[in-house]
């Protein structure tokens, strides 16, 4: 019997015609094989529960459910499915949860290289550099200029009654900027603050 190494691809978009585009450059080539396509993130689910692919293509910008929620959902529900984004955007809000971003003018020669580069060489990737760094500018730039000094001196190990006390204001306006911050920057605990803030070069 034959063994099926062909790459297992899922295509979810709420715009037909690029799906269509996207079935007919895909499934002329050899080495992949379209599982289903779906322009409804929540019907994508359940199929997705029925036909695990080798990697997921979305966008992030979807009306029947945000494109980011839909992605983080797959990704902990099957965290060995490769997720790609093709999007018209040159930034995103976070590059956590997907192995690659692409923008949707991408030549079909770059999708194609980078598909069987995510899958079978498990790399990661997010097209040109500026994809990334409009991504890092975006997440410095919705950072208020409070926040990141909340953000400067938690680095420094202060605690949250201390931070009132030198920004003279109270402890709850403080946990609500740390709220903010964590919500904004998708971190869950201080180590990932730190990290992800050193990252964007908010503290050095």
């Amino acid at each position: 019997m034959e063994i099926n190494n062909k790459i297992k691809i899922a295509l979810v978009d709420d715009h037909q015609m690029f799906l269509d585009g996207m079935i007919s450059v895909l499934s002329n080539e050899k080495e992949f094989e379209i599982v289903f396509v779906e322009n409804n993130p929540q019907v994508a689910l359940l199929k997705i529960r029925t036909n695990i692919p080798d990697i997921l293509i979305s966008d992030i910008s979807m009306p029947e459910m945000n494109g980011l929620e839909f992605i983080k959902i797959v990704k902990q529900d099957f965290p060995d499915v490769k997720i790609l984004v093709l999007s018209m955007f040159e930034s995103l809000q976070s590059v956590e949860d997907i192995d690659g971003y692409l923008l949707k003018e991408t030549s079909k020669e770059e999708l194609i290289n980078t598909i069987i580069d995510i899958v079978q060489n498990d790399k990661k990737h997010f097209g040109s550099g500026q994809i990334i760094k409009n991504t890092f500018d975006f997440k410095r730039s919705i950072l208020t200029d409070r926040e990141k000094e909340v953000i400067q001196l938690i680095a420094n190990e202060y605690t949250t009654d201390q931070i009132a006390e030198k920004l003279s204001t109270s402890k709850s306006t403080i946990e609500t900027h740390r709220k903010n911050i964590f919500y904004k920057l998708q971190v869950k605990n201080i180590a990932g603050l730190i990290k992800k803030a050193i990252y964007l070069g908010v503290v050095k």
